[in-house]
C-alpha cells in the first residue's frame, strides 16, 4: 500500500504555527517581489480571492475583508518541510518527497498493521511535532493514494483527515467522484479532449480502452490508468534528481541598459551552478531569456529566449557564465524597458558521467577554484566571493514587504517567551 501525506495550505499553515491568533483567519501569500497570490488558505479561498492573480488588484478586497498578506518566506516554508519530512520518515523506511508539502510512503511488509489507526498516529505526531496540519490517503497504487488524499482533504469532518481505500467498492466509488481533470497527470491540459469523447470523471476515463489511451494520451496516460485500475506501475523514486535548474528574477525596476542585465544573467547563472555541484551534476544547455513588463501597455513589449549548447558538460560558474552572456547579446534589443530575466540550465548529466567532445574540453583549473569558491562561501557567509562579471557591492534582494520572521533559522527572529 501507498500513503500519500499532503501538508493541507501548507504557506499558510507554516505562518500560523508562529501566529495562533491566525487560526481561522483568511491568509494570502504572495511570489517572489509580492507580485502574485500563490497560496491561499481555506477562508480566503472563500472569499474569492483567485490563485495566480496580481496582487495589487486585489489589494482592496484583502483590507474589506481583513485578509491577512505574506511576502514568501521560503527559508520558513523549507525548513518547516524538513521538519514534517524528518517525522514521516520514521514511519517507513520507503518515502519519496514529492514536492515540498508532499510526500509517498510505501508500507511494504505492513501486512499486520492496522493503516486506519496507523495513519492517525502519524497525523497526530506530525501536528504535535510541527503544527502542520496533514492528509493522509492510503492506497494500493500511487494514483490511487493520491485520489483518497483528496477525499481526505474534500471531506475532513467525516474522514479526519485520513482515507483507505481499501476495497473495490471504496475505489469505484472514488473513480466515479472524481472529476477527469482532478486526475493526478492530466489537468486542463487533456480536459478538454476527454470530455469531448464524453469521458467526464476517473471512471469513464478507466472504461476507455488500453490502446486509445496510449494513443491520445502516450505511454504515460496508460501507466495513468493502470494505476487508477489498482494495477502498481509507479514506484518510489527516492532519489530526485532535478531534470532542469532555473534562476529567474523580476527586476526591482526596470533597466534599458546591456550592462546591468548582464550583471544579473551573470548572477543568476552563478546560482545555476552552484545548485549544479551541489546535486553533483553537469549540464550541457543553457537557456537564457529576457522580457518587459506586460503590464505597462503604454510601452513597448519584447519576449524572447535562446538556447546555448555547451561544447562539454559543466558545472563551472565561469563557463556559466560566459554561456549566458553569449545568449544574452543575442537576445538584447536596445530601446526596450525589461522587468525580467532568468537562466535556466538543462541537459542534466551525473558529474562523474560527463562525456567529452574530441575538440572540447573544459579548464582543469576550474573544479579545484569552484570547491574553493564554495567552501570560502560557506564558511564567511554566502555570495562573499563573486566574479568580475557581478557587482561586488550589490546583493540580490527581493521586495518582501510582508515578510514574516525566519522563526526556525535566524537566531535573531526566534520567538523570545517572556
Amino acid at each position: 500500500m501507498y500513503a500519500l501525506v499532503d501538508c493541507n495550505n501548507f504557506y499558510a499553515s507554516c505562518e500560523r504555527v508562529f501566529r495562533p491568533n491566525l487560526r481561522e483567519q483568511p491568509i494570502v501569500v504572495l511570489s517572489n517581489n509580492d507580485g502574485c497570490i500563490i497560496a491561499r488558505s481555506n477562508e480566503a479561498k472563500a472569499l474569492g480571492v483567485p490563485m495566480g492573480a496580481p496582487a495589487f488588484k486585489f489589494k482592496a478586497l484583502f483590507e474589506k475583508k481583513n485578509i491577512h498578506v505574506f511576502s514568501s518566506n521560503y527559508a520558513l516554508y523549507g525548513d518547516m518541510s524538513h521538519r514534517v519530512m524528518s517525522l514521516l520518515s520514521t514511519y517507513s523506511p520507503d518515502i519519496e518527497i514529492y514536492s515540498i508539502d508532499e510526500a509517498f510512503l510505501q508500507f511494504k511488509g505492513f501486512d499486520l498493521f492496522e493503516l486506519q489507526g496507523y495513519a492517525e498516529t502519524i497525523k497526530k505526531t506530525v501536528d504535535k511535532g510541527t503544527g502542520i496540519p496533514i492528509s493522509i490517503g492510503i492506497a494500493p497504487t500511487k494514483a490511487l493514494s493520491k485520489v483518497a488524499n483528496r477525499i481526505a482533504k474534500k471531506f475532513p469532518k467525516k474522514t479526519g483527515g485520513v482515507y483507505i481505500i481499501d476495497s473495490e467498492e471504496k475505489r469505484m466509488k472514488a473513480l466515479k467522484w472524481l472529476a477527469v481533470e482532478d486526475i493526478w497527470g492530466i489537468g486542463s491540459k487533456h480536459r478538454k479532449r476527454l470530455n469531448s469523447f464524453k469521458v467526464f470523471t476517473a471512471y469513464d476515463f478507466i472504461e476507455l480502452h488500453d490502446d486509445w489511451v496510449r494513443k491520445h494520451l502516450s505511454v504515460v496516460g496508460l501507466r495513468l490508468k493502470h494505476e487508477l485500475e489498482g494495477k502498481p506501475t509507479l514506484g518510489l523514486e527516492t532519489v530526485q534528481t532535478k531534470k532542469a535548474i532555473a534562476t529567474t528574477r523580476t527586476f526591482d525596476r526596470m533597466h534599458t541598459d546591456f550592462e546591468s542585465i548582464k550583471e544579473r544573467v551573470s548572477t543568476f547563472a552563478v546560482s545555476c551552478a552552484e545548485k549544479l555541484r551541489t546535486q553533483g551534476s553537469c549540464c550541457t544547455i543553457v537557456m537564457v531569456f529576457l522580457h518587459t513588463n506586460w503590464h505597462r501597455k503604454d510601452l513597448p513589449q519584447y519576449s524572447k529566449n535562446i538556447v546555448v549548447k555547451t561544447p562539454y558538460p559543466t558545472n563551472s560558474s565561469i563557463d556559466l557564465i560566459r554561456y549566458a552572456t553569449q545568449g544574452l547579446e543575442h537576445l538584447f534589443k536596445e530601446g526596450y524597458h525589461y522587468k525580467k530575466a532568468g537562466v535556466i540550465v538543462m541537459g542534466i548529466t551525473p558529474e562523474t558521467a560527463k562525456q567529452f567532445s574530441l575538440f572540447s574540453t573544459e579548464n582543469p583549473k576550474h573544479l579545484p577554484l569552484m570547491k574553493t569558491i564554495d567552501s570560502l562561501n560557506k564558511s564567511i557567509g554566502q555570495h562573499k566571493v563573486k566574479f568580475a562579471s557581478q557587482d561586488l557591492g550589490r546583493m540580490w534582494k527581493m521586495k518582501q514587504e510582508k515578510l514574516s520572521p525566519r522563526y526556525t533559522t535566524k537566531l535573531s527572529e526566534v520567538i523570545a517567551v517572556y
